[in-house]
């Protein structure tokens, strides 16, 4: 059995017990007792069990110890996965989506989150799912939207010269769509004609019969 690994001793056993009291991570408290009750010259074993470990665990918090102080007894948090798509990455894609698809060479006339997965991998070389390739998109701030595209060789032009055509035509015929709001629905006269006399419902004012004596 390796001898054991001596401690630091500008801590006591002592301080380490006020410095388990005052933290508020349990983990490193743990620990602290631990290497409280070593100082104190309890078995390395039994001082293991104060904290929830084994012995050679106790170990490797000893040279975290020795080397960084109190401080080493905390956790190390690893910082994550890095993001597969840098800010400036996200940028351009988000100026692609703005500038829309050109159909000759994407072959498209609107975005879809399978054609801006194809954009991704070829231009970044990072390949996504379809379904995150929306969570990109919604929080670059864009939101779907189910539009009809246009045909790619609709003029616009045309379109509103057909319509200036349309409305000389209603303005020459006199013709107008009459709004659902200003239809009768139930028929009535009209303001030259006086208003029809309200029928009388069955057995109201009726004169009563002639009784015979």
């Amino acid at each position: 059995m390796p001898s054991a690994l001596p401690l630091r001793t500008d801590y006591s056993a002592s301080d380490l017990r006020v410095l388990a009291k005052r933290t508020k991570d349990n983990n490193q408290s743990r620990r602290l007792l631990s290497l409280a009750a070593v100082l104190d010259g309890m078995s390395r074993t039994d001082a293991a069990r104060i904290g929830g470990m084994d012995r050679q665990t106790l170990r490797d918090w000893v040279h975290r110890f020795n080397q960084q102080g109190p401080d080493g007894l905390h956790d190390i948090h690893a910082g994550g996965v890095a993001a597969r798509l840098s800010s400036e990455r996200l940028a351009e894609l988000a100026a692609i989506v703005e500038a829309g698809p050109d159909r000759d060479r994407d072959g498209v006339v609107r975005w879809r989150r399978i054609d801006l997965k194809r954009v991704v991998k070829e231009r970044f070389g990072v390949e996504f799912c379809e379904r995150y390739i929306g969570t990109i998109l919604k929080r670059l701030g864009f939101s779907h939207m189910s539009v009809r595209p246009l045909h790619p060789k609709q003029n616009g032009e045309i379109v509103e010269a057909f319509k200036k055509i349309r409305d000389c035509v209603e303005r020459a015929s006199g013709w107008r769509a009459r709004d659902d709001a200003d239809r009768n629905l139930v028929p009535r006269r009209g303001s030259d004609r006086p208003e029809e006399r309200r029928r009388s419902t069955m057995g109201e004012n009726r004169e009563p019969a002639a009784t015979t004596g």
